[in-house]
């Protein structure tokens, strides 16, 4: 599967910030929604790295350092899985567009929908997953971690609240393409799983208060 999806068919994660921007407010539907949830992920988990770099080394949290440690390496691959995630739902997206230009009984539509549908979902559900993920490495932050940089914490649970929110849309969008036992299963688990990470959110930003 390609990644390059911005109109020069470079990967986003190579843009410029303003050539990501100016590829986002064109007339083009990818770079979209789910590359600015991708996006808005990756950053909010930098934004935690940098409180764990000004942590890490600290005689005051030397007795968090190997867990600290972990959540580092924990929110690199993060990072990167979340940039990714930004190429993989505009080709997900530019696969089924594709699609819905033909005829409903198109051989190649009627070959191809059901996986370009299920590609469109599985993007922003893996990236609701990895901010799942980054949310509960956010709530151990809390306590362990360089108090001096709290705002930058809660900045960061900010982010990844609002980078879930991004992807439950675009998955919310595709539901009624699916049958009604799948739309019905995916729809539930998806609203429990951003429950559960704008409950972490908010946790963190109150602690961070």
């Amino acid at each position: 599967m390609s990644d390059s999806t911005d109109q020069n068919g470079a990967p986003i994660k190579d843009l410029t910030i303003r050539e990501f921007l100016d590829a986002l407010g064109s007339k083009s539907p990818t770079p979209g929604g789910g590359a600015s949830a991708g996006l808005c992920a990756a950053i909010g988990a930098a934004q935690a790295r940098m409180v764990l770099n000004f942590t890490i080394g600290k005689a005051k949290y030397e007795a968090y350092e190997a867990e600290n440690l972990a959540r580092l390496d924990q929110l690199i691959a993060l990072e990167s899985e979340a940039l990714i995630a930004c190429d993989r739902d505009a080709h997900a997206y530019s696969k089924l567009n594709a699609l819905w230009g033909l005829n409903k009984d198109d051989p190649e539509r009627v070959k191809n929908w059901d996986s370009a549908v299920q590609g469109a979902i599985d993007a922003p559900r893996s990236l609701l997953h990895a901010c799942a993920r980054i949310a509960r490495i956010l709530d151990g932050c809390c306590g362990t971690t360089n108090r001096m940089l709290r705002s930058d914490l809660g900045v960061s649970a900010a982010l990844i609240r609002g980078a879930a929110q991004s992807a439950s849309w675009n998955i919310r969008i595709n539901l009624p393409l699916l049958d009604d036992d799948a739309r019905a299963r995916i729809g539930s688990e998806s609203s429990e799983e951003l429950e559960q990470i704008e409950q972490l959110c908010a946790r963190v930003e109150e602690r961070c208060a």
